[in-house]
Parts: structure tokens; sequence; C-alpha cells
């Protein structure tokens, strides 16, 4: 029992690591990729090459996670502003009752442990956000944001402590 579940429909690049206890189906994973343990990568979710997915993270439908990015544990991605379990008529939604709403991280990115990322949202080339921060807008190339909601504090080049 490896305790894997890869769906037929995954693209795995070369030298992909694997952890125990994952869930992938219907993405895309570029070359030297690591995946954590307790990690679930839904369809039309794209992982670049030479990235980190740290253990116990969501990366939901419709994110784009560019090379070289580094993604910390717990991290949980959003697809949906206004979410509902049930349509007007009090129906389960399906598929046909909402639209994905994208978000991308640019190349070289950094995600700490804990993040919220709300939908419609670009994290910069080379943005580092803090541990636990809420992301509900746009986070500019090489900015260090951080809090709930996340501002920004500085920028990756300079010294913060």
């Amino acid at each position: 029992m490896n305790h894997l579940c890869i769906a037929d429909d995954v693209k795995l690049g070369n030298n992909v690591k694997l952890s125990k206890f994952i869930n992938l189906y219907g993405c895309s994973i570029g070359d030297n990729t690591k995946i954590g343990a307790f990690v679930e990568i839904q369809k039309n979710a794209f992982v670049g090459n030479n990235c980190k997915i740290s253990s116990h993270t969501f990366i939901c439908e419709g994110v784009t996670i560019e090379d070289n990015v580094f993604i910390g544990h717990s991290v949980t991605f959003i697809n949906d502003k206004k979410p509902r379990a049930t349509t007007s008529d009090g129906s389960l939604q399906t598929e046909a009752d909402w639209t994905v709403e994208p978000t991308l991280v640019k190349k070289g990115a950094s995600v700490g442990s804990g993040c919220t990322i709300l939908s419609n949202i670009i994290i910069g080339e080379n943005a580092i956000l803090g541990a636990g921060s809420v992301i509900t807008k746009d986070v500019p190339p090489g900015a260090v944001v951080a809090g709930n909601p996340a501002k920004r504090i500085g920028d990756r080049n300079e010294k913060l402590f």
C-alpha cells in the first residue's frame, strides 16, 4: 500500500518527488518539484519546475504556480469569493453553477506557512508572504507582505529584522 492517490490524468514532470498521503487529479506538476504529505492539488491547477509544496497544502482548480516557488505548510488557495453550497432553488450546486476565479503565483515567490490566498490574486515575482497572512489583493514583485489582511512591510532585498 503506497498511500498515494494520483489520477491517470495527472501530468508529472521528470524527477518529481511525492510524499505519502497526497491527492492529485487533473493537474500538472513540473520537473524537479517536491510535493509534501497530505497535499491536494485539484484539476486545472499547474505547478511549475523546481517548486517545493510543503505538507498539508490545498491547491485548488484555477491556481497556477510558476517555477522556483516555495509554498509553506498548510497553505490554502481559494477559487471562489462567494461560495455557496446550494443554488437559489435549494439544490446542491454543480460545476455549472459557479465560475472558477484564478490565482497566479509568479516565479520565485515564497508563501509562508498558514497563508490563505483569495481568488483573482497575482503574487508577484520573488514576493514573500509572511506566515499566517491572508492575501486579499495583488502582491507586487519583490514585496514582503504580512498580516490579516496582508500589508506591505518591506522589500525582499532589504533587511527587515
